[in-house]
């Protein structure tokens, strides 16, 4: 049997690899806001080729790249981990690097997360979402001295927070929760998914302190239970679920 070309062999290993020749057409409708040219948002539109299994923000990266170069957005390690880019896609809070091209084909519409003000395009000042985060001390406070070896913990102790230990402070949470667009006091649902964070755990001795902050009237009580947060959380917390746990420790145990 006769031997195939080397070059036929390398042309047909490209034809079947993953995503090639099948580029698909998206649409991209986005916000924009720049206050150095106007006082009000727009809408502009860009249709780009791209393939099915990039990411939105691979899109996005396309746009500004070749079409835009004005274009502002946030992002950092593209993985899902840093939350630099959550921004709203068609109606809900997502991180773009997480979404895939073929889960909003043909078209998308990005706009900037709500309830924080709009700096430019896609980028929003994020310093009220950190207020409230800093609000709830969101660190460990333990002052027993430093001890000769590290601050043990059972598995069981460590469960307790376990959840609320995966926050990547992206603010997708908070900026779907239709309180915290009506009310900036409000510290918002990553403010008290990160004191959770502290109040369960074992080696802390603030949890009293953070239960009386969140007892206030911008802290927990707020919350109406919509379960927007959790619908919103790329990293999968149980956000309603973790400031049901706050609203009973305040109500039911001594601080």
């Amino acid at each position: 049997m006769a031997e195939e070309p080397l070059g036929d062999v390398l042309d047909d290993s490209d034809g079947r690899r993953v995503g090639a020749g099948g580029k698909v057409t998206l649409a991209l409708r986005i916000r924009r806001y720049n206050p150095d040219v106007r006082e009000d948002s727009w809408w502009d539109e860009f249709t780009i080729d791209t393939e099915p299994d990039d990411r939105l923000l691979d899109a996005l990266h396309q746009v500004k790249w070749y079409q835009d170069g004005t274009l502002a957005l946030r992002r950092s390690c593209a993985h899902g981990i840093c939350g630099s880019d959550a921004m709203m896609i068609n109606g809900k809070n997502r991180l773009a690097c997480k979404v895939l091209v073929k889960d909003v084909l043909p078209k998308a519409t990005v706009e900037p997360i709500r309830g924080l003000p709009v700096l430019k395009d896609l980028i929003v000042d994020m310093e009220p979402f950190f207020a409230g985060y800093r609000s709830v001390l969101p660190y460990l406070i333990n002052d027993e001295g430093e001890p000769d070896r590290e601050r043990l913990q059972t598995p069981e102790e460590r469960h307790r927070f376990d959840d609320t230990t995966k926050c990547i402070l992206c603010a997708a949470c908070t900026t779907a929760c239709p309180i915290f667009w009506g009310d900036e006091e409000y510290v918002g649902p990553a403010a008290i998914v990160n004191a959770h964070r502290f109040i369960y755990d074992s080696r802390d001795d603030g949890a009293d302190e953070r239960l009386r902050i969140l007892a206030e009237r911008t802290g927990v009580f707020r919350c109406r239970t919509t379960f927007n947060c959790t619908e919103a959380c790329p990293r999968g917390i149980e956000v309603t679920k973790a400031i049901q746990e706050v609203k009973r420790s305040i109500l039911f145990e001594r601080f």
